[in-house]
């Protein structure tokens, strides 16, 4: 009887000491324009739901539409620190895209990351012995769309209006994978 109880407590308190894993925003899906703050503000409010992309249990519409809420409800009763619903929903909305997207196509983004070490190789460097961080990432991109459009001109078609641009086709991953990266190199 008493090592039942001594093993049933042992139970009860090795449960109650466990702790739960909130998802974290993966920085490189955050809008360019982001703070740490606000990416902090974000990550407080949605992290379950995030767990619950990441499992596989909640699609982006559905996570989507959850965060919206919250954030709208939180902006409302001015929880946070001043920062408005137009640049906390898009953080959501990025993060959720990116992992869902990780979720569903992991091979996906393992080949974009083999393939752009190699293609950012000198830009990853140049990040890690100082380089802008947000020149590299313009860098990067040129480089991802020049991969498949040897002539393309970054600067030259991002001139132009939208509508007369002719960029190349990339998957998103290759993107974020690109950020990731120079994210990565910076710390």
């Amino acid at each position: 009887m008493k090592q039942k109880l001594i093993t049933l407590t042992l139970i009860v308190a090795l449960s109650a000491t466990t702790t739960a894993f909130a998802a974290e925003i993966p920085r490189e899906s955050a809008p360019l324009n982001a703070t740490k703050q606000q990416i902090q503000i974000v990550e407080n409010l949605i992290s379950d739901i995030l767990d619950e992309v990441q499992t596989g249990n909640l699609g982006y519409t559905l996570a989507a539409g959850y965060a919206n809420t919250r954030i709208r409800k939180a902006v409302m009763a001015n929880q946070t620190g001043g920062n408005g619903y137009g640049i906390l929903s898009p953080i959501a909305q990025n993060a959720i895209r990116v992992m869902r997207d990780m979720q569903l196509r992991p091979d996906a983004y393992t080949q974009a990351e083999e393939e752009l070490k190699v293609l950012l190789a000198d830009l990853i460097i140049d990040v890690q012995n100082g380089k802008d961080y947000m020149e590299a990432v313009k860098e990067a991109y040129a480089k991802i769309y020049q991969s498949v459009n040897p002539n393309f001109n970054y600067d030259e078609q991002f001139a132009l209006d939208t509508c007369y641009r002719d960029i190349p086709t990339v998957g998103m991953e290759k993107f974020t994978v690109a950020r990731k990266l120079l994210f990565q190199a910076q710390n």
